[in-house]
């Protein structure tokens, strides 16, 4: 039976929304985890929720290995066209986690966001890879296989102007701070850290970033899986603009479901003024790329 972990903020509003996370338990077989994907989504609508978001890498077992055995087209490939299916048939926004994607002769690790009429509204590529070297810990190369995004990615839904990253992007405080020049309100992350990082650092950043720029941050992960291979921390968690954890799973297969009321962005933003006071004649955080 699916569980959905719900947190209220009190009676939904104009200025508030629902939001799903989906931690999903990820195999090898790429139709049985869409599928499972899809049951989810359909289980979020029953919960009334307005978006529902999925995991890093949730139709394919996460790692260099499987990227180029599982990569599809975007957005016609198995994964896409189920996921807009789902989006319509359910009437809600979809945040696709991520999947491998194929492009020419390039691999890509891409979240797709799909409108409740099927449309493909947005689509981001993780901007940076996962390329990491702990001795006797943990070391992992996503550039072996993997050609980093070079945009910044946004969309709106329910009145919230959403910014997209992929679990390592999270730690680049400047991303999360251009989306935050952007308008964002929230920003959301499918992730997928692991047994090394993801005690040290999961809740840290998410709250971090949350803290830093004022605004929502949910980081949806995979649920832990069992070795060999690479094993997920899990433990989605939202955050509201306070730094405060709203809500946050354990490492199984689950779902939280949330109320966001926006109106919290704009308190904090009012009674803490730290953007207008930033003292931009000295420095700023810029996006070069035109």
């Amino acid at each position: 039976m699916l569980c959905a972990n719900i947190v209220k903020q009190g009676f939904r509003t104009m200025s508030t929304f629902r939001l799903a996370l989906v931690q999903l338990a990820v195999g090898e077989n790429k139709s049985v985890n869409v599928a499972r994907a899809v049951s989810f989504i359909e289980t979020a609508k029953q919960q009334n929720a307005d978006i529902v978001a999925l995991p890093e890498c949730f139709n394919s077992p996460y790692g260099t290995s499987h990227f180029p055995k599982y990569a599809e087209s975007i957005p016609d490939g198995e994964t896409s066209v189920a996921l807009s299916a789902a989006a319509k048939k359910n009437n809600v926004y979809v945040i696709g986690g991520t999947i491998p994607e194929r492009e020419s002769d390039k691999l890509y690790n891409t979240c797709t966001v799909w409108a409740p009429d099927g449309t493909l509204v947005a689509k981001h590529r993780k901007m940076h890879l996962f390329d990491i070297d702990i001795p006797g810990k943990m070391t992992f190369r996503e550039s072996d296989c993997l050609t980093p995004g070079n945009t910044l990615t946004t969309f709106e839904a329910k009145g919230c102007k959403i910014g997209i990253g992929i679990c390592y992007d999270i730690r680049f405080e400047e991303m999360a701070r251009l989306y935050r020049n952007k308008g964002c309100q929230m920003l959301i992350y499918p992730g997928a850290f692991n047994l090394t990082t993801g005690p040290l650092h999961w809740s840290l950043l998410q709250r971090s970033r949350a803290n830093d720029n004022q605004l929502y941050v949910a980081c949806v992960s995979p649920a832990r899986g069992s070795p060999p291979g690479y094993v997920a921390w899990g433990h989605t968690q939202i955050t509201n603009p306070w730094g405060e954890i709203l809500r946050e799973l354990d490492a199984g297969e689950d779902m939280l479901v949330a109320d966001i009321d926006l109106k919290v962005v704009d308190e904090v933003r009012a009674q803490i003024p730290t953007f207008s006071q930033r003292r931009t004649e000295l420095y700023d955080t810029v996006w070069k790329k035109n």
